[in-house]
């Protein structure tokens, strides 16, 4: 598919809107207070006055949490109803602290450039993320610049990015960095800037995976996607952010280029990747030693490490992939990250963060999240390793911007919520509350002379979904015709609660069933049940017979559950002719919305329940 034109979207009500406003009124204004704290200014400031004191921080890429916050802040220092609070502030003084930092070749990494470090730049590129930083730059600078028509992020980026093709392009020297993610970066610097060279260099670490430009330390080359060339990737693996943003990255150079041979790879990673190794929450990663993704059906819920960051890799190669080839499927899962594994990583406060997102925790869990020793049982207010937090931020900022898409006069609506959308002279606004209830009403408020079509997305689960009352199958559903003001679509979502079972090869939930009604998974947490959540036993049928009602602006699910008897307490008892899974009584349960969990006290929950017998 073509790339399309222009299309402005702005969110004018609904549960996305509210994060949007959540994110401009406490998680921007945390962040930026977070940032001062940890030290992530004075890091840039000590190159020109090192009397402030010594590096902050254990990483060589702390930049990156200056640079995907500004790229969130280019979305709302110049809002018409307020900035958040300290934002333009924080931009400007960034910015002027990047360009004093600057280096006269136009490298830039507080790490590297101090004084008092003995390692020197491009000496460890397995764990230097020197391209790494540079992406995140690049995205900032392109917001900045389109957002804002503030180039000097994007002189700064520029600089830099000239170095690196210089340095390690067609005539230099043959490297990749041990963290993909300048690959998406330098196309889009390519496509705001016109200058191919960056398209090149980005098509070059694609290319260079897997041809032995990238010493191995700590991990094996399984960890860095480079034990073998990107097209001969048998299945998504190793550590699961640097997986899903290579992937994205390849799905850039693919939507320029057109290469074949890039998009058949990605086809299959992408199939493989949801077949066997993606939680039902959209997930990704299970393996806690190497933030890794682990073997096929390895997916144990308690242990489920399923980074917030790799959550918002997926959804940025979910969108690429529809952006190529127009399924609606790739979508799918978008929304699924979207509402699940990418939202639980903040509060409802927007204060605090998941770095990893179980989808259990034990009675006696004891495991803090992140790397840290200490501090919270859930969320926690920041990290030593702070990926996630600006990433949330700048997603968070950039949600208008994977709700549709206009091409050869087709408007395509992907992801429902009340909004403005504009496209090719054609103007049309949504009002739904989705994702709780699953009316979407498109009204039409401009329209061309020319005929146009409006494409609306039908997800995989919505099979009997109806559109002006007449059946519509899963994928597109479109409608052509000459539109004119007043013109009304409306298309009805089934929004029954479903069980889930899991693949007979996924053994950490064989037999299991979860709660799912819409695009959001649904947990049990203990403070919903009288009885331990680990004791609680369902069947379908009790599914399809829960009630939703509302809880503090949510809608929780309510449904009788079955209560085990005591289990012996050999760990390994003998087996009796005796059914195993038999109810002693029942108990009313509320279910929650998986992204809500751990809000409120440190207690078990589980979106994988066991599951009754019902002879």
């Amino acid at each position: 598919m073509s790339h399309g034109t222009d299309v402005s979207v702005e969110l004018t009500g609904g549960l996305l809107h509210d994060w949007q406003q959540r994110n401009r009124r406490a998680t921007i204004p945390h962040a930026i207070a977070e940032l001062r704290k940890a030290g992530n200014l004075e890091n840039l400031r000590r190159l020109a006055d090192p009397s402030v004191g010594p590096y902050r921080g254990r990483y060589p890429f702390l930049d990156t949490d200056l640079y995907k916050t500004l790229e969130g802040l280019a979305y709302e220092v110049d809002r018409e109803d307020g900035a958040p609070a300290g934002a333009r502030e924080f931009f400007d003084e960034v910015v002027e602290l990047l360009e004093q930092a600057q280096a006269d070749d136009g490298y830039l990494n507080s790490y590297f450039q101090d004084p008092d470090q003995p390692k020197q730049p491009w000496s460890d590129l397995g764990w230097g993320h020197e391209l790494y930083n540079l992406g995140h730059l690049i995205q900032a600078a392109v917001a900045a610049q389109r957002r804002l028509s503030d180039g000097r992020l994007l002189t700064i980026a520029r600089r830099f990015a000239d170095l690196v093709v210089r340095t390690y392009g067609v005539d230099g020297t043959e490297i990749v960095d041990g963290h993909p993610e300048v690959e998406m970066a330098l196309v889009e610097l390519y496509r705001e800037t016109g200058d191919e060279d960056y398209l090149t260099q980005a098509r070059l670490f694609v290319d260079r995976r897997g041809q032995g430009k990238l010493e191995h330390t700590i991990f094996p080359g399984e960890y860095f996607q480079d034990h073998v060339p990107f097209r001969e990737l048998p299945s998504v693996t190793g550590h699961a952010v640097r997986m899903a943003y290579l992937a994205a990255g390849a799905a850039d150079v693919h939507l320029e280029t057109g290469d074949p041979t890039l998009l058949a790879a990605l086809e299959r990673l992408w199939d493989d990747m949801v077949a066997t190794k993606l939680y039902l929450t959209g997930g990704l990663g299970s393996r806690h030693s190497d933030e890794a993704i682990g073997d096929r059906y390895e997916l144990p819920s308690e242990r489920a490490y399923a980074e917030t960051c790799a959550a918002i890799a997926t959804m940025q190669w979910a969108w690429r992939m529809f952006r190529a080839t127009g399924k609606a499927s790739y979508l799918d899962v978008y929304e699924t990250v979207l509402y699940n594994a990418y939202a639980v990583g903040l509060s409802a406060e927007g204060t605090a963060f998941f770095y990893d997102n179980p989808l259990q925790r034990r009675p006696d869990h004891e495991q803090r999240s992140g790397a840290e020793d200490g501090g919270e049982l859930l969320r926690r207010a920041w990290f030593g390793c702070p990926c996630c937090p600006p990433n949330i931020i700048r997603w968070m900022s950039e949600l208008q911007d994977h709700i549709a898409v206009a091409r050869d006069n087709v408007l395509y609506v992907g992801i429902y919520a009340g909004a403005r959308i504009t496209a090719d002279g054609l103007t049309v606004n949504v009002s739904t509350n989705y994702p709780w209830d699953g009316e979407i009403t498109l009204t039409v408020e401009d329209a061309p002379a020319e005929e146009r079509a409006i494409a609306l997305r039908i997800p995989r689960w919505a099979s009997e979904a109806q559109l002006d009352g007449q059946p519509v199958d899963v994928g597109w559903a479109v409608t052509t015709r000459n539109f004119k003001p007043g013109d009304v679509l409306r298309l009805t979502l089934p929004m029954g609660p479903r069980a889930h079972g899991s693949h007979p090869y996924l053994d950490a939930t064989r037999g299991a069933i979860a709660v799912a009604r819409g695009p959001l998974v649904y947990c049990v947490e203990q403070q919903d049940v009288e009885a331990p959540v680990d004791d609680l036993l369902l069947t379908p049928a009790a599914v399809h017979r829960a009630v939703p009602r509302e809880r503090d602006g949510h809608l929780v699910l309510e449904l009788t559950a079955g209560v085990a008897p005591a289990p012996a307490p050999e760990l390994y008892p003998v087996l009796t002719d005796q059914p195993q899974e038999s109810a002693s009584h029942e108990v009313p349960v509320t279910f929650t919305p998986y992204f809500l969990w751990g809000n409120r006290q440190a207690l078990a929950m589980r979106v994988w329940l066991r599951t009754e017998r019902d002879d």
